[in-house]
């Protein structure tokens, strides 16, 4: 039943991926609500919470970022309470987390959300990438995240789930590769976006490792292309 789901000349079978999208949503979401981590922006969901989750999470790991994070939102809980502030305190706070030009285009940005958009972050994905220091993945996790938009959202830890799922045998694109873009796109939750994309991040980061899945964890198991072709660690 699974190799149905490639075209004759190898290519990921987008329609018969679209028929499977209702039982892999159900998959995902039955297994993330058990296995999902505690993560504290996770707790109180904002698109502005969201932001400074995505920035902070860019090349490091989960567990140094959650001390700062915290940090960072009790001191400018909002968009406009970081517009509001000086550069020198940001900078000090984000000491010891690197990658100083993300806090600097954390403000920068911040200061645009307040003069042209109210001091309200932007629910329009033009509006988000105007913004200094927002790319394509980032603007969309504000979206799907943050406002629980029908978006798709592409990581790494996604890029690698859905090219092990179906089976795309061929380095990935850096960013969002266009084939596994569309495979997210047709795969997506629309019903409960948020939950899809973070279920699929976390079984990234959980379950389907780089070099060491845990295939028989995987809820997605039992339609993965790779794991029935003996592939999967190998992959993508």
């Amino acid at each position: 039943m699974a190799e149905i789901l490639r075209t004759p000349d190898g290519g990921v079978n987008l329609a018969r991926w679209r028929a499977a999208a209702p039982g892999v949503a159900a998959r995902l979401a039955g297994w993330f609500d058990g296995a999902r981590r505690d993560l504290p922006w996770r707790r109180h969901r904002t698109p502005w919470r969201t932001w400074v989750s995505e920035v902070m999470l860019q090349q490091t790991q989960v567990a140094k970022v959650v001390p700062y994070f915290e940090r960072f939102c009790a001191a400018w809980p909002d968009v406009a309470d970081l517009a509001a502030a000086p550069l020198e305190p940001v900078l000090k706070a984000w000491e010891g987390l690197g990658y100083y030009a993300r806090a600097r285009n954390l403000h920068r940005a911040a200061r645009v959300v307040a003069e042209r958009h109210g001091g309200r972050v932007p629910d329009d994905l033009d509006a988000l990438l105007a913004l200094p220091g927002l790319g394509p993945y980032t603007a969309r996790a504000v979206l799907s995240l943050g406002f629980d938009r029908p978006v798709a959202v592409v990581d790494g830890n996604v890029g690698r789930v859905l090219a092990r799922l179906a089976a795309v045998d061929r380095p990935l694109r850096p960013g969002a590769d266009p084939e596994i873009f569309r495979l997210a796109e047709v795969l997506l939750d629309r019903a409960a976006p948020r939950r899809h994309n973070e279920a699929l991040m976390e079984l990234g980061a959980l379950v389907c490792r780089p070099g060491r899945p845990a295939c028989g964890a995987c809820p997605l198991s039992p339609v993965c292309l790779a794991r029935r072709r003996g592939r999967a660690a190998d992959l993508p």
